[in-house]
């Protein structure tokens, strides 16, 4: 019987969209292109998500791939990302129906960096999650089972009472190694309120 449900935060809970960013601040194509694929190289992202590469390092990387001019906006892109994550349309009311409606303890559970997890109080959307786990500041990332037995054993979860959402079929997989149900998120707001909604129903919500 499901009783709690985590999610994941980027493509789930926000669109985390590099061209998107870059053409915030960026007009010329040709730069954009340049900037999209050197600020957000997963070289960088995964480091900084796993927690083994700080801040300074990685604008430090970034500046050596990009001629001088453009300096001053990479490191503008790589400060403000966090502000410019859209929320993706239902997710947020999709979520307070979880507790207040269906009656679910929810979590959320991200790769993500460490200077994501020390502006995380600036996110709104955040504040509806009991708890969240964010990979830097552990040193571990999705899907190593052991992120989701330490979300578990923080907050009291049995494995087999515990929905994983993520759009990551990876991920999906290390959760269900430990023995966590997987829901593979493909965008659908509506098909995942109503798989939810039915679970719900069948434990009497």
């Amino acid at each position: 019987m499901i009783k709690n449900v985590i999610f994941d935060f980027g493509q789930v809970m926000v669109r985390f969209d590099p061209a998107y960013m870059v053409s915030l601040r960026v007009t010329d194509p040709d730069d954009a292109v340049l900037l999209e694929r050197v600020v957000f190289d997963r070289l960088y992202w995964d480091a900084l998500d796993a927690g083994a590469l700080s801040d300074a390092r990685a604008l430090e990387e970034i500046r050596g791939r990009l001629p001088r001019r453009l300096w001053q906006v990479a490191e503008e892109i790589y400060v403000n990302w966090i502000y410019t994550l859209p929320e993706i349309e239902g997710m947020s009311d999709l979520v307070r129906r979880c507790r207040e409606v269906y009656g679910f303890r929810v979590f959320l559970l991200s790769n993500i960096s460490q200077y994501f997890a020390e502006h995380a109080d600036e996110i709104p959307v955040l504040s509806q999650f009991e708890d969240c786990i964010y990979s830097a500041e552990w040193h571990l990332t999705k899907p190593d089972p052991r992120i989701f037995r330490l979300l578990c054993e923080r907050n009291g979860l049995r494995e087999e009472e515990t929905l994983f959402v993520d759009d990551s079929s990876k991920n999906i997989a290390g959760a269900e190694n430990c023995g966590i149900h997987g829901y593979l998120f493909d965008g659908d707001v509506c098909r995942l309120d109503a798989f939810l909604a039915e679970i719900a129903r069948k434990r009497g919500n």
